[in-house]
């Protein structure tokens, strides 16, 4: 996910397409990629959630729901998840927090909140599915790409997906030589042989400047 990131920022997409540090996976293993079905919601009332799981198949998708960082209840437990999970929903994204750590874990069901509250929702007003929404201080749309996993979530703008593939993809190659480079040291190092250039190029050549 950090490549995607990455990308963003070479594209200068604001802050490189990243949630808020306090959004994360309620297990370090859970990861996620798929379309958002963006939800928006508050004050613990989980019924666009329902409405959301239930309406359509979502097979592949990820539920990014915007329950406005509410502290005092949870939006999602156990039973949604596993409802989410059997409708083909890939993860679910809040910002909110969310109960049953263990029956989430179980289920292997990635779910990104902001933490964890045993107090159980409230179920009132119908909220809006499928709208603009704010998730963790990023803009989300409908069709965005959602990628997840121990370092956070982060949202590529649907317009802006192949270029920002294709950027991570540069930047992979760069990491791969990087550590090609750190190996090579590593290993002349402990032969005694001449050691290599470390430093990136890019790092000699603003020394320089």
């Amino acid at each position: 996910m950090a490549l995607l990131c990455d990308g963003m920022k070479e594209l200068n997409i604001p802050l490189s397409g990243c949630m808020c540090p306090a959004i994360g996976p309620l297990d370090p293993s859970m990861k996620a990629v798929g379309t958002a079905v963006t939800v928006e919601t508050g004050d613990g009332d989980n019924f666009p959630i329902h409405v959301a799981t239930y309406a359509a198949e979502h097979d592949g998708y990820v539920m990014v729901i915007d329950g406005r960082g509410f502290t005092e209840k949870a939006y999602v437990g156990e039973l949604v998840m596993g409802a989410a999970r059997a409708i083909g929903y890939s993860a679910i994204v809040i910002d909110g927090f969310v109960r049953d750590w263990d029956g989430a874990v179980e289920l292997k069901f990635p779910t990104f909140s902001r933490g964890l509250m045993p107090a159980g929702p409230t179920k009132k007003n119908p909220g809006k599915i499928n709208v603009p929404i704010v998730c963790g201080g990023v803009n989300v749309q409908p069709g965005d790409l959602i990628a997840g996993d121990c370092d956070g979530v982060c949202v590529v703008p649907h317009a802006r997906i192949a270029e920002t593939l294709e950027k991570a993809e540069e930047k992979l190659i760069y990491e791969k030589k990087r550590k090609e480079a750190i190996k090579a040291y590593i290993d002349a190092k402990a032969s005694g042989l001449p050691l290599p250039q470390l430093a990136p190029q890019w790092v000699l050549d603003m020394l320089e400047k």
